[in-house]
Formats: C-alpha cells, sequence, structure tokens
C-alpha cells in the first residue's frame, strides 16, 4: 500500500498484508486500523468502502448544490472513460460509512436551499453495492435528496426497496446498436435496457446521459437507435443530457498506462453535437 504523498490517494497493493490503513480524504475523521479479514468483512457489510473522490458541485450531476461521491470499481471498460483509475479497485481511500454520512449531513442546510443532495457515482455505485445501498438509505431517511449516476449494467443488483430510496437515476446510455455498445464499453447493452424498463415500470424519475464521441458513438443509425430506446420511458425520463466527448482524461491513461485508443480524436462540433439533440427533441423528449 502505498500514498503519491501529494493527495493523499492510497494505491492498494492486490498483494496487501495483515494490516490495513485507510487515511479519510476530507471525508472522514479518523484511521482505519483493521486486520484483512475484519476488512474483508466490513466491505461485505457495506460499513467501509474505497472512495475514489468527492466534490461539490452545482447544477451537475443532478439538481442543485450537489455532493458527489466517486467510488473506485467498475465493470465496464468505456473508451472515453475520465476516471480510468477508478476501473479497478486500487486506488481510492477507506472510508467508514459513518464518517461519510456525518459529512453529508453536514451539507443538509445548503441542499435544502438549493434543491441538491448527495449524488454517488463512480467508477459505478453499484460495484459497492452494500456501501452504497446502506448509505443512500440513511441519506434518504435524514431527508437529503438522492440520486446515483450509473451505467444500469449491474441494476439487478438493486432491490426494489433500494429503488425506494433513490429519487433520481441518472442513467448513461452509451450507445443504442448492441454491437457499438460493446465496442464502447466492452460489455453487453441489453442490462441497461432491462433496466431502464424496470425504471420505466415503476415511474422513477431518469436523466439519460449520452456521450458523442467522433467515430466510435455518432454514427446516425447508433444516435436514432438510443433515441429509440430513450422513447420507450419518455414518462418518467426529465431529460437528455447530450455530452460532447472531450479527451481532457488522456493523461490520466497515460499515467496509468493504459492504450488510450481516442488519442487525437477532436470533440464533435457544435452543430454535430445541436444536431444530435434534434433527435431526442424530435421525439417530444427534453434535451440539453
Amino acid at each position: 500500500m502505498a500514498s503519491d504523498g501529494i493527495s493523499g490517494v492510497v494505491t492498494l497493493d492486490p498483494e496487501l498484508g495483515d494490516r490495513v490503513r485507510g487515511v479519510a480524504q476530507g471525508i472522514g475523521s479518523g484511521d482505519l486500523d483493521l486486520n484483512r479479514s475484519e476488512m474483508l468483512e466490513a466491505r461485505r457489510q457495506g460499513d467501509i468502502a474505497l472512495v475514489h473522490s468527492w466534490e461539490m458541485v452545482t447544477a451537475v450531476d443532478g439538481p442543485g448544490t450537489r455532493m458527489t461521491l466517486f467510488l473506485s470499481g467498475c465493470p465496464l471498460r468505456c473508451q472515453y472513460c475520465h476516471n480510468p483509475d477508478t476501473m479497478e479497485m486500487k486506488t481510492g481511500t477507506l472510508e467508514r460509512r459513518e464518517d461519510v454520512l456525518a459529512k453529508i449531513v453536514r451539507y443538509k442546510r445548503i441542499f435544502a436551499v438549493s434543491g441538491g443532495g448527495l449524488t454517488i457515482s463512480g467508477g459505478e455505485p453499484l460495484f459497492q453495492i452494500e456501501f452504497t445501498r446502506k448509505l443512500l438509505a440513511e441519506v434518504h431517511a435524514a431527508g437529503i435528496h438522492t440520486a446515483i449516476d450509473t451505467s444500469g449494467f449491474l441494476g439487478t443488483r438493486l432491490r426494489d426497496e433500494d429503488l425506494e430510496n433513490i429519487d433520481l437515476v441518472l442513467l448513461d446510455v452509451k450507445s443504442g446498436i448492441p454491437e457499438t455498445y460493446k465496442r464502447v464499453t466492452g460489455r453487453e447493452l441489453q442490462p441497461t435496457i432491462d433496466f431502464g424498463d424496470r425504471l420505466a415500470a415503476i415511474g422513477k424519475p431518469v436523466w439519460v446521459r449520452f456521450v458523442l464521441v467522433p467515430g466510435l458513438t455518432d454514427d446516425p443509425e447508433n444516435i436514432n437507435a438510443v433515441a429509440d430506446i430513450v422513447e420507450r420511458w419518455k414518462d418518467n425520463v426529465a431529460r437528455v443530457e447530450v455530452l460532447p466527448f472531450h479527451n481532457m482524461a488522456a493523461d490520466k491513461w497515460h499515467e496509468l498506462g493504459l492504450r488510450y485508443t481516442l488519442e487525437g480524436v477532436e470533440p464533435p462540433s457544435a452543430e454535430k453535437t445541436e444536431a444530435t439533440r434534434e433527435v431526442f427533441r424530435s421525439r417530444g423528449i427534453t434535451t440539453y
């Protein structure tokens, strides 16, 4: 286990020894001092989690001023991932759920005034499912708006009672054609569709996100396929966000020694981005 000495980020060696100490990075107020079996049991129970980072943002990751909590771990391997260091369970800080909850609750007044709340993102928030489900239940019980930012690939991990503790789902629909989706993520599209159908059936509010990547997701057939899928959910989809690709994460990929397949790809033009938004608007869906 090693720290970079600057940000306090702890890298967990796969060959972890008998003792684990996680230094809280702005969230927890103390250290964890657990042996390996204790750590594994605490992780299994959702009492601790590997947290990549957190930030306070406005008008991003949901309505109002929000605390966005980024968890490590993700089953997808998106070519345009902005946080490739969250893919593996190697980077982050081990945090007690009670410390994270205390940090969130301290901002309750700000959330109430701004109409904001907590968004759990990643990585994939459903990867560390027990921590996520218990934290959502506690935050929701405290009267704070909750959201998750998810691909939906692990949506079956959420029980019906878990969905009751989620006020908004930010659902990333990476592509609409199965072959394109697999090329983008390395995974299958169907679990995302199944999860979206489940959310639609119970009327759960959803914001859909679609990243427009030249040469990867911007084919008109793919865009229309995404719109076809989302149109099925139009009664509970409050908005679609078409997000133009940028390559600001390229340095992260290089630092991690990962092959960045989108080297040299330029962001889509404003005209192409707006034309894509019009595809969704033509289906009667509010789009930004």
